[in-house]
Order: structure tokens, then sequence, then C-alpha cells
């Protein structure tokens, strides 16, 4: 078997890495050996692989989705946005530069098709099946003469396409048939069908424009996915984050002691890596909420100042908002901080930094004795240590190097009193680490919490890519998106739409 397909989506959110998931995890389990692959990824949550490369997080959980290590071939382009204007370009897992929009699909984007289907080759040679992932949507006609990513790829590889569309949205039906329309004949014939995702209620209900949707098509509906809470694990992008509202709120259980501890998240801008805070979310009893005005730290009994992929921008709107000050006051009265990445950089004295904003000389909020330089090359490792008595691993992504100066030594940070710091992302995500870190908080808070003595936060995302699994397993035609995938080759039909020019 040397089996292939690409979930594309109607629009961006509309499940595509989830679903993507959610097939190898159910490819897996029916003994196939399946990596997954996204040939161009623009987010701010990135992940370091063992061989020292970044790549998306999306990716690397659709990995352990898998049961496989990550390796920078299953993402070999990496965007990372640093404004409105401009990103980071990250090839095979390294920085090769900044470069604007402009001039990444004026020329550069279409360089890269070679390189991603050779890591596309080259995955294929070693796996029976490749699951890959789209961005967007195909039909972003504008972009297809340099698309290296949606049906660019699917072309130079000849693989079947999957769409999927968030029904939750409303409007699935036109989505999927406007989808098909805007595609050339070439690029149609690549589509084998559609995946309706979040959808709640009756699917008798449904059927009847399904059976209309083929009729107009030509092609068939592969499954229809239930609405299900707290499967959106490992979201592309922090700039995504509702802050009205955006609360991860734990539902495992009701928390062992009398209180909840309650977690606020300042929503930084170009905020990266905020999956960091699941580890927490993921302990009974734990709320965390992401917030951007002072008022809003009042009753938090730990503040996490998150990465970012503009430490000194951040600091500015930290300032600007009055979250600076609220801050230091929390400092003063000894109530939990906690600083990872660019957000350890910012509780420290003095940034500099002639690299990522080029803004020289900046002082920090002075919270802890750090004293922080831009480098050009970037820290890409997999740290692993101890703290507060318990073994921690990490993950680190960052230009700024830091040069403690005192305090406590805390991972390769500090802490002064109840603020901690740390470049180290992932480290809430080993169990006895955060157990001991949430009761500090706690008694600082003089909250009667006891953290949870047997929360696996492995277990509880091997949980979740179950559920993920049993969703293909028991909502899709499983046999027919089997023949897809076994054949790796198109099924899809020519496609003019009613009215167009034959």
């Amino acid at each position: 078997m040397n089996g292939g397909l690409l979930v594309a989506g109607t629009t961006s959110d509309a499940g595509k890495s989830v679903v993507t998931a959610g097939i190898c995890r159910w490819l897996v389990r029916q003994g196939v050996k399946v990596a997954p692959f996204k040939a161009q990824n623009m987010s701010l949550n990135s992940f370091v692989t063992r061989e020292g490369a970044e790549i998306g997080r999306a990716q690397a959980m659709q990995a352990q989705a898998c049961r496989i290590e990550p390796t920078a071939l299953m993402n070999p382009v990496l965007l990372k946005p640093g404004g409105e204007q401009s990103s980071q370009v990250v090839l095979l897992g390294r920085p090769v530069g900044e470069m604007s929009a402009r001039g990444y699909h004026g020329g550069r984007q279409q360089r890269l098709l070679g390189t991603v289907l050779d890591c596309l080759t080259e995955l294929r040679g070693r796996y029976d099946a490749v699951i890959c992932e789209g961005a967007g949507s195909p039909a972003e006609i504008n972009l297809r003469r340099t698309d290296i990513v949606n049906m660019g790829i699917a072309r130079g590889a000849r693989l079947p396409v999957l769409v999927v569309g968030d029904i939750d949205r409303g409007g699935v039906f036109a989505s999927f048939f406007g989808t098909l329309a805007l595609l050339s004949p070439e690029d149609q014939d690549l589509v084998a069908g559609f995946l309706v995702n979040k959808f709640r209620g009756d699917v008798s209900l449904l059927e009847p424009g399904l059976d209309m949707l083929r009729g107009l098509t030509g092609r068939r509906t592969y499954g229809v996915l239930p609405y299900r809470h707290g499967l959106g694990i490992d979201e592309e992008d922090g700039l995504r984050v509702s802050l009205r509202g955006a609360v991860r709120e734990s539902t495992v259980a009701p928390p062992l002691g009398e209180d909840v501890l309650r977690v606020a998240v300042c929503a930084i801008p170009l905020m990266s890596n905020f999956t960091d805070v699941d580890a927490l979310a993921a302990e009974p009893g734990v709320v965390v909420r992401f917030v951007d005005r002072p008022e809003e730290l009042a009753d938090a009994d730990l503040v996490v100042v998150p990465g970012t992929r503009g430490t000194v921008r951040a600091l500015r709107w930290l300032r600007e908002r009055g979250l600076a000050d609220a801050l230091a006051r929390r400092a003063a009265e000894h109530r939990s901080v906690l600083g990872i990445c660019g957000g350890f950089q910012i509780l420290g004295e003095h940034i500099e930094d002639d690299v990522e904003s080029r803004t020289g000389a900046v002082p920090g909020l002075g919270l802890l004795p750090v004293r922080v330089r831009f480098a050009r090359e970037k820290t890409l490792s997999r740290p692993s240590g101890r703290a507060l008595g318990e073994p921690v691993e990490g993950y680190e992504i960052h230009h700024g190097v830091a040069r403690v100066t005192g305090g406590e030594a805390f991972l390769d940070g500090c802490r002064v009193g109840q603020t901690w710091g740390t470049h180290w992302h992932g480290s809430l995500e080993s169990d006895g680490f955060r157990r001991a870190f949430l009761r500090e908080v706690a008694a600082a808070a003089g909250r009667r919490f006891t953290p949870a003595p047997d929360t696996s936060f492995a277990a509880l995302r091997e949980e979740q890519l179950d559920r993920l699994g049993d969703l293909i397993e028991q909502h899709a035609d499983t046999d027919a998106l089997w023949r897809l995938i076994e054949s790796g080759a198109p099924r899809g039909l020519p496609f003019i739409p009613p009215g167009a020019p034959a």
C-alpha cells in the first residue's frame, strides 16, 4: 500500500487538523503505518522535534495520532507571522529569513514546491499511507498560481482530495458547491468528495441535501461528523483566540479541595504556543481564561504571560493597557506570575533587540533579574531537568538569550518570590512538576486547592486522539474512505456548474 489523501477545507477552521488526526488515528488502529503531512503551515504554535527542527504543533499532534515521532518532513514550510505584513520563513525546521506576503507569494513559494514534493515522496516511501492537510481553502483563486499546500500539492503528487465543511457555521452546501465550481477542470478532477463536520441534530434531515449535492457535483459525501466539545486540540494560532469568553475550564473532575484555582493568561499580541496552558486546564478544578484588561487579573491566583513572536511589541501593549502596572503590583504582593519564553523576557530588566523588532535597547518590567539579548541564531532544543523536586521536560524556541543575574534557579530561568520565568514551553505537561507548581500557587493564594494525584496529561491527550479516531470510525464511510486512501489516486469527475461556459 502506498496510499495518500489530501484533507482540504471550505474555509480556515473547517476542522482539517482534527479530521486529519482522526483519520490518522483510525488508520493506525487498523494496523496501517501512517504519517501526517502539511506542506505549508502558518502558525505561531510550533514544536521542536527530537532532531531539533521547528514544525507546527498541529503536525506534532497528528504524528502522535499516528503513534510516531514528528519530523521536519511532516511540515517542510512553516510561516510564523511577525505582524500583518511579514512572516519568518522556517524551511525544513530552520529559519531562513523574514519575508513579506507579497514577496513570498510573488515567487519564493512556487520555488518551494519541489522541496515539499520531495518531502512527501520520502514520507510515502517510509509509510503505507500519508494523510495530508491543506490550508485555508483550495478555492483561493488569487493564490492558485503559487499554491503548494492545496491543489498544487494534490496535483503534483496525484492525491485524491476530501473537502471538509463546517456545517455549524451555516451555508455548508453552498461552500462545497462553490469550492468545487471555482477550481479548474484539472483540479476538479482530483476532488473525490466531501465530509461534513460539526453537525448537530438528526442526520436524516441532512440526507436530502447530500443527495442533491451529489446530483449537482457528481461527488459523494464520505461522512457526517457530529459536533463534539473539547476536540480543538493544538489549534494552529493564538491570534484566533477570542478574548470575550475564551475560557479553558477543566471538565475532567471537580476539584479535590474546597476551592477552584483561577488562571489568567495575558492575551498579548502575536501570542505563541498558548497551548502551554492546556495542561493547567486539564487539572480538575483549574479554570484558565484569556484576558486583556488589568481588572481581569484581580481575582486570578496565577497570571501567565505567554510566549510571543513580538516580545517588544507585547511589552509595549502590556504598558499601554495598564497590565504592566497590574503585574508589578502582583509581584510586590507576592501573588503568582509565570512568564514563558517571550513572557519570561518581558518580566526581565532589559531587552536588547536588533533582530526581531530592531528597536535596540528597551527596559523590561523589571520583575526578574534577567537581561535579554536577541541573537540571530534561533535556539531550538528539547531540554530536560528537575524543578521543585520533580523531573521536567520541555522545548525551547527563541531568539532571545537570557542572562540571569540573581534570584532562585528555576529551569533555565529564575524565580523571585512568586514571580517565575523560563524559556521552556511544554514544561507544565510534566505531571509531577505541574502538581508541585500548582501547590505553590495555591499556597501563595491561600486557596484550599489540592491537585489531583493521578491526572496524566499524556493519557488525556491519548483519550482525545482516540475520540477523534472514533468520530471517523463511527460516522464516516470507512470502507469508501479506505478505498480512496489505498488507491492514492484521484476519484473525481469533470464538473461544470450550471450557467458556466462549457
